[in-house]
């Protein structure tokens, strides 16, 4: 069963035109899939749709369907959706509603009723599944950009939702928290979570990334592996400047006539490199 299915789904907000339009798309499930494409190209709400929160809270008109672990986003509330779509928010601050980190964690399983001791379990595992523990009882305004951002995801985890929908969750973080931010959902993935995720750095993102969703004015462009996704950018002055510099590099390369094994990390791109410029220095000396 795929984690997300998009079947003909358009959304506009009230008194709006269409922010997303007909939207045809498989996510598999266990997947890492990066979600790009200009301002305004409807990122945010192909999120909220998958989480439900379009059109529950915001309302609006609709067309077609999203089903999300299986379940109709329109057949379900936005209660029940969030057990199976953990979501977070660009602005995470605006998620934190309690006064310590452990309080944080334990307030949604609270609400849905879970006993003492199956709380006290989930808490404590999930904080260490964040780097968080230890920080139990500290108060949630001492905790850093990176901290708030690890126990937000900490508190969406504590719920056991099959996918984790995170909406530029970087854009507040210096670059060592990004870093460690996609490591932990990297680490995540790896043990089934189906990670969604919009960002705009697509350097950071290449590296955990196994499916690429560009969009642009409501409409989905092409989703496929992200090397054909950035070789189709590269070919749209629109898309183009986002690409990251060393896949900028890759593709003039290749316009050149050399072909270069994909890179996913800096690293591997100079090694892709080396091995080029070894190679023409043998042309040389032969």
């Amino acid at each position: 069963m795929p984690a997300v299915v998009f079947k003909d789904f358009s959304y506009a907000y009230k008194g709006s035109t269409k922010a997303l339009d007909s939207i045809n798309l498989t996510i598999p499930k266990g997947s890492f899939t990066a979600v790009v494409g200009p301002s305004g190209a409807g990122k945010t709400t192909f999120c909220l749709a998958i989480a439900g929160v379009v059109p529950h809270y915001y309302g609006g008109s609709l067309a077609g369907q999203v089903i999300g672990d299986g379940q109709n986003t329109l057949d379900s509330s936005m209660c029940a959706l969030s057990s199976r779509v953990g979501t977070v928010l660009e602005d995470y601050e605006s998620q934190l509603v309690t006064m310590t980190v452990a309080e944080e964690v334990a307030f949604s399983l609270e609400n849905a009723g879970l006993p003492r001791a199956e709380i006290a379990k989930r808490v404590e595992q999930v904080l260490a599944l964040v780097g968080l523990r230890g920080l139990e009882q500290a108060e949630v305004a001492t905790l850093s950009g990176g901290q708030k951002q690890r126990l937000i995801i900490a508190a969406v985890l504590a719920t056991e939702p099959a996918i984790l929908v995170l909406d530029e969750p970087a854009s507040a973080l210096d670059p060592e928290g990004a870093d460690e931010l996609y490591a932990l959902l990297g680490n995540l993935n790896k043990q089934g979570i189906t990670i969604i995720v919009v960002e705009h750095d697509l350097a950071r993102i290449m590296p955990y990334a196994q499916q690429m969703v560009l969009l642009n004015q409501g409409k989905l462009v092409i989703a496929d592996r992200p090397a054909q996704v950035l070789t189709h950018m590269w070919q749209h002055d629109i898309f183009s400047a986002s690409i990251p510099p060393l896949w900028q590099l890759r593709l003039r390369l290749r316009q050149a006539g050399f072909e270069l094994e994909e890179w996913l990390t800096d690293e591997e791109a100079m090694g892709e490199l080396q091995k080029l410029i070894s190679k023409k220095e043998v042309c040389r000396s032969a």
